[in-house]
């Protein structure tokens, strides 16, 4: 995969980090954005390029398909096309529904899972055009089994597993491979809002007895973009046995 251009949303932190340099490490090209850490963002691109990576880095929100074409716009201006399209970017809200606004609703929505139609639609014509590609939708299990208190957030992933299924079915043949991994309990910020207590509490549900780790998850993601040309519409689990 040397010289391919690679787009990952999300990638000031965790596990869109963690896939950006997986695959600066192969000095691949870089178009990486996050939502407003450009600071965070700068560093996920200075450990880049220290691995011989070229790095456009770009500050917007993803839900916006306006913000969506200017980042496109940018990376094509620099890169030529786009070869790999990892759509991380991911935000959680913890709380009962019925205590949800609607303004935090449309946000889980709009970062979750419109950002991803957002940026497929941008990437996809020149994916068919050059009969290859890669689109990699990173989800969760509560995608396909739910959470309590996080209703919007399994909504979203849900949607964005059958939207995965549903595009590679379009994709395949044109040779463009779409596939999703499902993290579990991955040590991230997303989960630092737990208690001693309560992560205690979390591993011992784990089977493999720990969080997997960004790495773990980069790397699965780098694998995939490996796989043969069959495997298209997966939705792949990633959570030491849990669910």
């Amino acid at each position: 995969m040397r010289g391919k251009t690679v787009l990952v949303t999300g990638a000031s932190r965790g596990i869109g980090k963690a896939v950006a340099l997986r695959f600066a490490k192969e000095h691949n090209n870089l178009a990486i954005s996050c939502l407003k850490n450009t600071e965070r963002l700068a560093e996920t691109k200075a450990e880049a390029e220290k691995l011989q990576s070229t790095c456009l880095a770009y500050t917007g929100d993803m839900g916006d398909m306006d913000c969506c074409r200017e980042f496109f716009s940018l990376a094509e201006r620099r890169f030529g096309h786009i070869d790999i399209l990892i759509n991380n970017a991911g935000i959680s809200y913890i709380g009962l529904l019925q205590d949800m606004s609607c303004g935090d609703w449309d946000r889980i929505i709009r970062t979750n899972l419109t950002a991803a139609f957002n940026l497929s639609k941008l990437v996809i014509p020149g994916m068919v055009a050059r009969q290859a590609g890669h689109i990699i939708n990173i989800s969760s299990v509560w995608g396909s089994v739910g959470a309590s208190c996080e209703t919007a957030y399994s909504a979203a992933k849900g949607a964005l597993n059958a939207f995965t299924r549903a595009l590679a079915k379009e994709l395949a043949p044109s040779h463009v491979q779409v596939n999703a991994v499902a993290c579990g309990a991955i040590d991230t910020e997303m989960n630092h809002f737990l208690t001693p207590e309560e992560l205690a509490a979390l591993t011992d549900q784990i089977p493999a007895g720990r969080l997997g780790t960004p790495e773990e998850a980069a790397d699965l993601v780098w694998q995939l973009t490996q796989s043969n040309a069959y495997l298209t519409g997966q939705v792949i689990g990633l959570d030491g046995g849990w669910i």
